[in-house]
């Protein structure tokens, strides 16, 4: 038999598809693979690798007054930030994606910084409702009478510090953090939506430490920056607005403090 007639047997052999066990097994390895990348960008496998580093190094989390130590929080929540932002940019590049599209979309990025800072007010409104709602029906959950990080803010340099480090690790960290894993959702793990909720539950009990009041509250402040992320399909707004939050935030504290 001629070669040519070989290639025309063979091109007109169907391609045999391959089977429906086969693409289920592809994408249940694809959403491990993803459940993966989710849980190393959630924060705890880091913090909790750079607590043990920090208590090896002799670093202690608790300093002589019994408060949580200002060095191991700035040192801890730079380093984290670092690396889950980090992690962000390397997984992007690893899976071919564009970090632009995903992270910045198309707006023009005054405009949503403007609108950013047009909904700091709402996320003070929801730390009111929140704690007026449990002060009257739940206050059991109001079960830490100070907060700890508040209370290491005693002085102008401090606030600072912690301003700095709220913007940083709180305003573009976790936003950043945020919008990966609510995009890893939306393709693989069953939808937006179950990214939003799951991640603002998680956002929530990770300020636990701060009252189970607090880390409700911190959950909706979740939810809202994760709705505007998926409204305008860009970090800037919900940096913007998260990170002026947290800084007013410290300085309300400080001038508390100061105060008493």
């Amino acid at each position: 038999m001629c070669p040519d007639a070989v290639d025309m047997e063979s091109a007109g052999t169907p391609q045999q598809e391959p089977s429906s066990s086969f693409r289920d097994q592809i994408l249940s390895n694809k959403r491990l693979t993803v459940i993966g990348e989710v849980a190393l960008c959630s924060g705890f496998p880091t913090q909790l690798s750079l607590g043990l580093l920090l208590q090896l190094a002799g670093v202690d989390a608790i300093n002589s007054r019994g408060q949580l130590s200002l060095f191991y929080l700035v040192t801890l929540s730079l380093i984290d930030a670092t690396l889950i932002l980090s992690l962000v940019w390397l997984l992007f590049r690893v899976h071919g994606e564009s970090i632009e599209a995903t992270l910045l979309g198309t707006r023009p990025v005054a405009r949503e910084m403007k609108l950013g800072l047009l909904l700091v007010p709402a996320a003070f409104l929801i730390i009111a409702v929140v704690s007026t709602v449990i002060s009257n029906f739940a206050p059991l959950l109001h079960n830490v009478v100070e907060n700890p990080l508040e209370a290491m803010i005693p002085s102008p340099t401090t606030a600072i510090v912690f301003a700095a480090v709220a913007t940083i690790a709180g305003g573009l960290r976790e936003e950043v953090q945020r919008a990966f894993i609510l995009h890893r959702f939306e393709q693989h793990l069953g939808g937006a939506v179950t990214g939003l909720v799951v991640f603002s539950i998680v956002f929530g009990l990770g300020h636990s430490l701060q009252g189970w009041d607090a880390a409700i509250a911190t959950g909706l402040l979740g939810v809202l920056w994760g709705v505007l992320y998926l409204v305008r399909r860009s970090v800037v707004a919900p940096v913007t607005c998260h990170a002026v939050f947290n800084m007013a935030e410290v300085f309300i504290a400080y001038s508390g403090n100061t105060a008493a």
